[in-house]
């Protein structure tokens, strides 16, 4: 400032000593005063343009460089870059976030203090099947009729969820949602939505199972625990006694049969899957099978026919990479509920064969009684029976085909089954290439 003072006073003296020196005192004044205003009309046309500079932010440089409006546009530049980055800057942070919420599995979405949608990720648009761009500042009621969730929504109580039932975009299937709203700033809302479909399978599933286990226990127990009763309080002969005992006896082996069974099933559900490190020869793992099947049938099914087929041809020999005693576990109770469930004029086929691309299929068809379409979904599952009352007559103890399930797919392998209710069923278990070998038999 002080500098452009001097400037100043310089150009009027120099322009009064020019006019003094052309026409004396007078030619001095008007000199000087005719430069006072060409400076001042000059600072006013650099000022208007500074100022045209700043209203417009035209493209191109800055209109003064030097003086003080020069250094004022200089602090402005500099202020305006320095803007300019922290936008970037916090443009770069908002999308990482946004980017961020888009990869959650959870639902996101933005809400006005009107409850109307601002912004979601396209988590929540598939739970709540909206469109993430069509339905912005659309009211979050007027796209979710759910009773539940409008009560909820009008209650203004979100220190808990509200979990509702919806149908996902693209999805055939009802799921259940969690739902939780949480209020912020000025009256806007952020609402979080979750998938809880499974969470509430799986924990029907869990009390399924201890009411299940507590049954199948209870039952045999209770018997035991009767016939101790009576014979520690009655006088009986020894061959009512030795009658008891053999119901007892009984009675704990199916206890065992059950504990041993769910013992083997948190095994498979432990341990990690089995490498191709250990090859077991097809046709011993079938040879076992065929002697334990026929031992058990001339217990239970004398008159059934029972056939295996394809077994002792050369090129049927080859082996199977996996753990011994599960794939044995897993082939025979296939093959023993076949026979148990078959009646005793009935038959039951087993088969080993292989498939053009090196896979195999173990398969087990059967004459039985067949299963309804509507139970084949749940067979696999722990401790379900189509009958509770046949399955207890044959000494089953409902995890059996868990244990297959589990089996097949530690090895990879795929359980398949077909059943028509009155007609049989056929239980498939379809091994994949990786884990055969095919090899000629040695003459």
């Amino acid at each position: 400032m002080l500098v452009r003072a001097l400037i100043f006073f310089l150009v009027q003296l120099l322009g009064a000593a020019i006019g003094f020196w052309l026409g004396g005192i007078w030619a001095a004044v008007w000199v000087g005063a005719g430069v006072v205003w060409c400076w001042f009309l000059v600072d006013l046309l650099r000022s208007a343009r500074v100022l045209h500079w700043l209203r417009e932010a035209p493209e191109g440089p800055a209109p003064a460089s030097v003086g003080v409006l020069g250094e004022a546009v200089d602090r402005v530049q500099r202020l305006l870059r320095v803007r300019d980055q922290a936008t970037r800057e916090s443009d770069e942070r908002l999308h990482g976030i946004l980017d961020a919420l888009q990869a959650t599995p959870n639902g996101v979405l933005l809400l006005d203090d009107r409850g109307r949608i601002v912004w979601c990720n396209q988590r929540a648009a598939q739970h709540l099947a909206i469109d993430a761009q069509r339905d912005v500042l659309q009211f979050i009621g007027n796209l979710l009729r759910d009773p539940d969730f409008t009560a909820y929504l009008a209650g203004k109580d979100w220190s808990h969820d509200v979990v509702i039932s919806t149908r996902p975009a693209e999805s055939a299937h009802v799921a259940r949602l969690s739902i939780q709203l949480c209020a912020y700033g000025d009256g806007q809302k952020l609402m979080l939505t979750r998938d809880v479909t499974a969470v509430e399978q799986a924990e029907a599933m869990r009390r399924d199972f201890v009411a299940n286990v507590s049954h199948e226990i209870r039952t045999p127990l209770t018997v035991v625990a009767g016939f101790i009763e009576t014979l520690q309080t009655l006088t009986l002969d020894p061959q009512e006694k030795s009658r008891y005992l053999a119901l007892m006896a009984q009675q704990a082996q199916r206890m065992q049969r059950v504990v041993e069974g769910l013992l083997a099933l948190s095994r498979l559900e432990a341990s990690p899957p089995p490498g191709i490190a250990e090859w077991v020869p097809v046709a011993a793992l079938l040879e076992r099978c065929e002697q334990e099947a026929r031992a058990l049938q001339a217990l239970i099914a004398p008159g059934q026919t029972l056939r295996f087929s394809q077994f002792n041809r050369p090129e049927d020999v080859g082996d199977i990479a996996g753990v011994p005693a599960e794939l044995h576990s897993a082939l025979a109770n296939l093959v023993g509920n076949a026979i148990r469930y078959t009646p005793g004029d009935g038959s039951v086929d087993v088969q080993w064969a292989w498939q053009p691309d090196g896979s195999a299929v173990f398969s087990v068809r059967d004459t039985g009684p067949g299963i309804d379409a509507e139970h084949l979904p749940r067979i696999t599952e722990r401790f379900y029976r189509v009958d509770r009352s046949r399955s207890r007559d044959t000494g089953g103890t409902g995890l059996g085909l868990a244990i297959v399930k589990h089996v097949a797919q530690r090895h990879g392998a795929q359980l398949l089954i077909e059943s028509v209710a009155g007609k049989g069923s056929t239980f498939r278990i379809a091994f994949p290439a990786f884990r055969l070998r095919r090899r000629q038999a040695q003459l």
